[in-house]
């Protein structure tokens, strides 16, 4: 089954180490959840911010919900591995397209700076994430000002 952007939302093939194949959605949110852990605190802002994405950004039409503690149990196997983050990577890569990267990339600014601050775990998870998907350094300042702007405290 194909959804309104053309994504194909359920996972069927196996990867190494016996993880589920992501979908493109699943990627999405496997790329939040890393962030919101990258400091080994998830906060509640962060949650929130990846539940309101997933609830109403056109991209997970049809995405069950369900789906995102699947994704955050993988997630947190991935990462107690020492290769994790590599494998996550390559998953990632493998689900979505192309086309998705920049979403992915705003998607991980959006939920890094949910609780109003930065720590260094997260600017170094931010740009290894750039790094992996070739997000070109100027459209990445701009989704990171975007970000910003849009958690500014008033």
């Amino acid at each position: 089954m194909v959804n309104n952007s053309g994504l194909k939302p359920q996972r069927t093939s196996q990867v190494p180490h016996t993880l589920p194949a992501f979908s493109a959605q699943d990627a999405l949110v496997a790329l939040m959840v890393t962030v919101s852990i990258s400091d080994e605190t998830i906060k509640t802002s962060e949650l929130v911010s990846i539940e309101r994405q997933v609830n109403h950004l056109p991209v997970f039409s049809n995405y069950d919900m369900d789906a995102v503690r699947e994704v955050a149990q993988t997630v947190y196997k991935l990462m107690e591995e020492e290769d994790g983050l590599d494998t996550l990577f390559a998953m990632v890569r493998a689900a979505l397209p192309e086309r998705l990267y920049e979403t992915a990339y705003a998607l991980a600014c959006d939920v890094a700076v949910a609780d109003a601050r930065l720590g260094q775990s997260e600017l170094r998870l931010l740009e290894e994430i750039r790094e992996e998907l070739t997000i070109d350094r100027l459209h990445a300042a701009a989704i990171e000002r975007g970000a910003r702007a849009r958690h500014m405290l008033g």
